[in-house]
């Protein structure tokens, strides 16, 4: 299954998972590293723009599109979720996303902006990570129609 990272250029190869490491996220705390993935470049462009400022958007941005294997994560409704898990900001979440990461290559959890699609967050320090692979490197250039 391919699925879709946006980021700064950059660091569009690692594979280390470094930045939510080093800032945490929804699903990780601090300090537990992992890559945010979505099922579609377009979901990709709307988590990105949900959590960056227009003022602060880069201009070397890329999508990197990952091969992951097929059933490889574990899937999560928003039933089986932390109840506030779609509140921001978020309670409890990166605790219950860190503790199922330690246990998963990925994880499938909703999208909070779009709930009926998923993002899958990798968990680098899995055994299985050897499997994903780096389909591609594509630049692109964010719209600022998008947040006016």
């Amino acid at each position: 299954m391919e699925v879709y990272h946006l980021g700064l250029t950059r660091f569009a190869r690692q594979l280390t998972g470094e930045g939510a490491k080093l800032f945490g996220g929804r699903w990780n705390l601090i300090g537990c590293p992992c890559i945010y993935t979505a099922e579609s470049k377009a979901l990709s462009v709307l988590e990105y723009a949900a959590n960056v400022l227009l003022e602060q958007m880069p201009e070397d941005l890329s999508f990197t599109a990952y091969e992951i294997p097929a059933d490889s994560w574990s899937l999560f409704s928003s039933s089986q979720l932390p109840c506030n898990w779609a509140d921001t900001p978020p309670v409890g979440t990166a605790e219950w996303g860190t503790k199922q990461l330690q246990e998963n290559l990925a994880i499938r959890v909703p999208s909070v902006i779009i709930p009926s699609e998923f993002n899958y967050i990798l968990n680098p320090l899995h055994p299985d990570f050897k499997k994903v692979q780096i389909k591609e490197v594509a630049s692109f250039t964010f719209d600022n129609r998008i947040k006016k």
